[in-house]
């Protein structure tokens, strides 16, 4: 499945918080007919949804994955193991998560991860294309900072993957939410989007995002860093 085939302008969200409510918004306000789950029944997330992402409609997660070929996981990084490792078979899945040691616990696999966090929901995953991408700028600058395609100011959004295709598909996702895309390359590049990272939590136009994303793509490539 190739990004033109993707059910055009279908999001689902998996995930009802702050971020996925966040994400909702903005792709609602981009035209996209949005589903969102949470950790239960779609009855008990359905006024939390009317009331953060008027437009999206509650549901079960098994819903939002027969709904959408493009799937953000926005849960709390301690619950992504709660879902089963076929649940996302063959779906472009935005890993939205961070791990947070003060609400995740302790959990070394996750917090000594060489290749990142993303890496890990990828084998737990595996049959799911995994892109790594919506976390590394506050939900209140993804709120304030969605500008239309081509206008001056506009923030840049990374995403990191190793299936080319489904990383086009949400630097699509990305414009259309009203960010400029940066291809961060290979999934574990990812890590330097993530908290402690050195791109984490700070707005940066593409031309910048992507010149300091190079460094770390050229030597997992085995090439030399510019400069």
């Amino acid at each position: 499945m190739s990004s033109g085939e993707i059910r055009d302008r279908r999001l689902g969200i998996v995930g009802a918080g702050r971020v996925g409510t966040t994400i909702a918004r903005a792709a609602i306000a981009a035209g996209y007919e949005v589903l969102i789950s949470g950790s239960g029944p779609a009855e008990r997330i359905a006024l939390i949804v009317e009331v953060l992402a008027p437009g999206a409609r509650a549901a079960s997660t098994e819903e939002v994955v027969h709904h959408a070929d493009l799937i953000v996981l926005a849960v709390p990084m301690h619950r992504f193991r709660d879902l089963p490792h076929e649940l996302f078979d063959g779906k472009i899945l935005i890993d939205a998560m961070n791990y947070w040691e003060e609400i995740d616990g302790v959990d070394q696999e996750l917090a000594t991860a060489p290749g990142g966090t993303s890496v890990v929901v990828q084998e737990w995953f595996p049959s799911a294309r995994v892109v790594k991408s919506l976390n590394h700028i506050t939900y209140y600058k993804f709120d304030a900072g969605r500008r239309p395609h081509g206008a001056p100011g506009r923030i840049a959004i990374a995403a990191a993957g190793d299936d080319r295709a489904a990383v086009a598909a949400v630097m699509q996702l990305i414009d259309r939410l009203g960010f400029d895309a940066v291809d961060a390359g290979p999934l574990d590049t990812g890590l330097a989007l993530e908290p402690n990272g050195s791109l984490f939590g700070v707005s940066y136009r593409a031309d910048v995002l992507s010149d300091l994303l190079s460094p770390a793509w050229r030597k997992d490539q085995g090439q030399p860093a510019a400069g």
